[in-house]
């Protein structure tokens, strides 16, 4: 898959750091760009009808470079709050593996919640 995400953190702290743009960079604004990037990911497969995959060679750069902007930002904001990316990521894992338990959640699209409360009953979906 190419570089590590530490690696590529690395790179684009340099790229922002090369501009000066380090002071601009502070959470809220990180997170911010995160979203309007992802509405501008979202955005390609707006009025697109049935049309929901990536079918087209065009298509498919737009969301290229939108993705990137929006894991770059994601990467950025890791570096800003010093945080281990690859770290929380498995955290989150390992919490979501305990919200959608495999014999419950296989093939399902529910909210963890639902899950929770068939727990509570004391019954499997």
């Amino acid at each position: 898959m190419g570089d590590s995400i530490r690696e590529l953190t690395k790179k684009a702290a340099a790229f922002r750091d090369e501009r000066d743009w380090s002071q601009f960079h502070n959470p809220k604004d990180l997170a911010i760009s995160i979203s309007l990037e992802a509405a501008e990911l979202l955005e390609i497969f707006q009025w697109s009808g049935p049309d929901t995959e990536a079918d087209t060679e065009e298509k498919l750069a737009k969301i290229k470079e939108e993705l990137a902007d929006v894991l770059m930002y994601c990467l950025l904001l890791g570096d800003r709050l010093d945080l281990d990316i690859p770290e929380i990521i498995e955290a989150k894992l390992e919490k979501n593996k305990k919200k959608y338990p495999v014999d419950q959640a296989y093939g399902k699209a529910d909210k963890y919640t639902a899950y929770l409360a068939n727990k509570e009953k004391g019954r499997a979906l």
